[in-house]
This record gives structure tokens, C-alpha cells and sequence, in this order.
């Protein structure tokens, strides 16, 4: 889940208790305003959707990331033993209580190999040319919007580059990887350029494949490259089959995989 606050560490604390033992990994980054909440279930999301709707408020957000709403997008995630219709059903249900019991519009969206709407669609035509699928017909009041969607295993990775990139030689950047498994937002944080990405196919192409695609684009602008950062969590098979030598380069480890935080909380 996506949830639009990233520096207030008494509401941080706050969504992270609403979440209990559901809670896998929190990865909060103050420039974007926003942080990344890693749960298991269908009960923990609707504690931190509700916390959020009362805890926070569109009104004085300010970040570089884009966002609808309050809780911005919330995700369901087959895992093992679960299907994607599986992820559909949870998807649909949360989206109906979101829309029925909070009174906030829902835009629904599915997995990239489907024929349903996919995110970045809804980001460009929300309130514009797209109306929401449930609730209200207008942003609610403080909360805005959600996002609320079906889809596999995705993996958040940013590739910071060195502070002399100029933002234009960065969206040029940004423009030579976006494709082939990979969505970029091309940000400034505190004057660092970087890279946002989803990697949507991260088993085909994974961080390491993703970061090396930054790289061969900065040698071709002249620009050089900071390190990279994983946003969340990935993939056990999908950290083991990248060299170890690569991981601290690469911001990978086995202990930020999905098994070892699910393991931890059993």
C-alpha cells in the first residue's frame, strides 16, 4: 500500500500500529511524502486505509511523487497458495467497503497482463477524462481518491545519479528505459536526480537488469550513476539469482525478501 505521508514520525507510528503483526516492511521517503506499507491479509489494509482517512488530509500535502489520494494505491498480491483471481476477489470486496463505509471514490485497476485498466492510465486521465469506478462522483473532502488494484508480484526501484545530471538530461534518461518491463518517473529530491521505477516483470527484468539499463543510458548522455535503492520488498528466487556480489551495490539482500519477512512474522 501507498499511503501519502513520509515525515511526520508520530502519524508514521501511528499507520504502523493500525497495521499490527499484518506489517512486513514500511519504507517511508520524506521527499516523495510517502510511504510504502509491505502487509499480509485483507484485514490489516482496511485498518490502515481508515487510520489514514482520519489521520491525514490532502489539503497540506506536499511531495514530488504523484498521488490521488490520502492512501494513493492499494495493491492485492497473489502469494503462494493464492491465485490472481484470488487477489481480484480481495480487490473488489476492499474496494466496495472503500467506497460504501469510508465514502471515498475508487479507481480499480488490474494486472498488466489483463485486458482491465492498468495504473498509469488512471494516473493521466483521474478527474479529467475518467470518472471513478465506486463511490462518490467527487473527491472526498481531505482524502482525495484510491487507487485500488489486482495485480502479480511488482518490485519499487529508484537509481539515484550524480548531482550534476541536469533534469533535462534525466527525463532523457527516464525516456531511454521506460518499456520492456520497466515504468519510470524521472524525480528530483533535494537537488539528487533519480530514476523512480516499477519493475512489473521483476522475475524477466529484475534491479540488477533494470539499474544496468540506467547505466548504459548514462554513458550514452555523459551522466554517471549514484546507486540503486529498493523500495520495499521482492522475490526470494528473484535475489538469488543475481550475483552476490552485486546485492549492497544494487540494494538487495535475502533478509528484504518477501519469504524472510514472512518467515519472521510466523
Amino acid at each position: 500500500m501507498n499511503v501519502s505521508e513520509g515525515r511526520d514520525r508520530e502519524i508514521l507510528a501511528r499507520l504502523e500500529n493500525a497495521c499490527g503483526a499484518d506489517l512486513l516492511d514500511r519504507h517511508s521517503d520524506a521527499h516523495h511524502h510517502r510511504s510504502v506499507f509491505t502487509l499480509v491479509g485483507e484485514e490489516a489494509p482496511r485498518r490502515l486505509t481508515r487510520t489514514a482517512v482520519e489521520l491525514l488530509t490532502m489539503h497540506t500535502h506536499v511531495g514530488v511523487h504523484p498521488r490521488l489520494g490520502v492512501v494513493d494505491v492499494v495493491p492485492f498480491v497473489p502469494l503462494d497458495g493464492s491465485t490472481i483471481d484470488d487477489a481480484r476477489r480481495a480487490r473488489d470486496e476492499f474496494a466496495y467497503w472503500v467506497a460504501h463505509d469510508l465514502h471515498v471514490p475508487v479507481f480499480v485497476y488490474g494486472s498488466v497482463d489483463s485486458d482491465e485498466t492498468q495504473l498509469p492510465d488512471i494516473r493521466r486521465s483521474a478527474w479529467i477524462e475518467r470518472r471513478p469506478d465506486l463511490g462518490p462522483t467527487t473527491p472526498h473532502a481531505t482524502a482525495g481518491s484510491v487507487c485500488v488494484g489486482a495485480r502479480e508480484v511488482l518490485v519499487a526501484y529508484n537509481v539515484w545519479l550524480d548531482r550534476s545530471v541536469d533534469r533535462d538530461t534525466l527525463k532523457r534518461i527516464a525516456d531511454d528505459v521506460r518499456g520492456d518491463g520497466i515504468r519510470t518517473l524521472p524525480l528530483v529530491l533535494d537537488g539528487r536526480p533519480q530514476v523512480s521505477m516499477n519493475l512489473v516483470e521483476p522475475m524477466r527484468v529484475g534491479p540488477d537488469v533494470a539499474f544496468d539499463r540506467v547505466v548504459s543510458s548514462c554513458r550514452a548522455h555523459d551522466a554517471r550513476v549514484d546507486c540503486g535503492e529498493l523500495v520495499g520488498l521482492l522475490p526470494r528466487a528473484l535475489v538469488e539469482r543475481i550475483d552476490a556480489q552485486r546485492w549492497q551495490r544494487l540494494d538487495v539482500s535475502l533478509d528484504r525478501t518477501i519469504e524472510a519477512r514472512l518467515e519472521r512474522a510466523r
